[in-house]
């Protein structure tokens, strides 16, 4: 329970009424949600949490590998977490710089995105 809880559900069921709504058609959208910081792993006092360093993209709709965790999971163990927040493991620039290769075709992206990582997580399939 509590606000983040409330609003993580909310999120949840809205992304799952728009791939109800949009049936087949969702081989044709991808969705990308990603938080614009980090969240701190351990709750505050108003059940909720504070700005921290990791943070959370989600992906739904065609072209997406879904039912998994890409790139890599640091953990939840103490000795695992960056100044008690989770460590941030990969540039969020490299999975928007994926779909936008993968899914619209796109060449390079360095102009869009300065020092991009070379690196993607394979979270996206080619589109056909």
């Amino acid at each position: 329970s509590g606000w983040m809880f409330d609003h993580l559900t909310e999120m949840g069921q809205s992304l799952a009424a728009f791939a109800t709504d949009l049936g087949a058609k969702l081989n044709d959208v991808t969705v990308l949600t990603l938080t614009e910081f980090g969240r701190r792993v351990e709750e505050n006092g108003s059940a909720g949490v504070d700005h921290g360093h990791g943070q959370a993209v989600l992906l739904l709709g065609g072209g997406v590998d879904g039912g998994k965790v890409h790139g890599t999971w640091p953990g939840l163990a103490e000795r695992d977490l960056y100044d008690g927040d989770l460590a941030g493991t990969t540039d969020y620039r490299s999975v928007l710089a994926e779909a936008l290769e993968k899914r619209c075709g796109a060449g390079a992206l360095t102009s869009v995105f300065p020092n991009l990582p070379t690196d993607r997580v394979g979270a996206f399939k080619t589109r056909t």
